[in-house]
C-alpha cells in the first residue's frame, strides 16, 4: 500500500514536470496538482510516522535509517508548508515543488530498497500494519475532506485527490 502511494505521487511529480516542459500557462491546474500532491504526501508521511516507523523501530537494529527517514519527512513537510502559503506565480514556487519532488524520489528509493526489505526480513505483521495504515488513511482523508485516492483514480484516471463533493482539494 505504501509502495502504491509512492507510485501515485511520482506520477503527480511527473505530471508537474510535463506541465513545466510544455510551458502550460494554467496556474490553477498547476496549483491544484501541487496541493493534491502535498495532501497525498502529508497523509502518507503521517501514517508512516504514526504506525509503520514505530513498529519497525521495535523490530530492527538499523535505527539510523529510520532517523534519516524521519528527517527527510521533516524536510518535505517544511517545503509543503511553504508551498501552501504560496501562489503559482510566486518566485520559487516551481523550484520548491521540484526540490520537494527530488527529496521525495530519494526518500522513496531508500524506503523501497532498504526500509521495506528490512521490514519484511524482520518478520513484522505487515498485513496487520497495512490494515491499521489503511484505516488511518481513511480517517485522515475524511478529516481533510479528501476522497480515497483509489476512487479518484477510478473516476477520471488522474491521481489527484478530490473533496467529497467531487472537487479537488484547494
Amino acid at each position: 500500500m505504501l509502495a502504491d502511494d509512492h507510485k501515485r505521487v511520482l506520477r503527480m511529480f511527473d505530471d508537474f514536470e510535463q506541465m513545466k516542459e510544455e510551458n502550460d500557462p494554467d496556474d490553477e491546474s498547476r496549483q491544484l496538482l501541487v496541493e493534491n500532491t502535498c495532501a497525498e504526501l502529508t497523509i502518507h508521511a503521517q501514517v508512516e510516522e504514526e504506525l509503520f516507523y514505530p513498529a519497525l523501530r521495535e523490530a530492527i537494529d538499523d535505527l539510523d535509517l529510520l532517523d534519516e527517514a524521519e528527517v527527510e519527512h521533516a524536510s518535505a513537510k517544511q517545503l509543503i508548508t511553504e508551498l501552501a502559503a504560496m501562489q503559482p506565480e510566486d518566485d520559487l514556487y516551481d523550484a520548491k515543488f521540484t526540490v520537494l519532488g527530488e527529496y521525495v524520489r530519494h526518500h522513496i528509493q531508500e524506503e523501497e530498497k532498504e526500509i521495506f526489505p528490512k521490514a519484511k526480513k524482520a518478520g513484522l505483521d505487515l498485513e496487520g500494519i497495512g490494515d491499521e495504515i489503511r484505516q488511518r488513511k481513511l480517517e485522515l482523508r475524511e478529516e481533510l475532506g479528501i476522497a480515497p485516492a483509489e476512487a479518484v483514480e477510478d473516476e477520471d484516471d488522474e491521481p489527484a485527490a478530490k473533496t467529497k463533493a467531487g472537487r479537488r482539494v484547494h
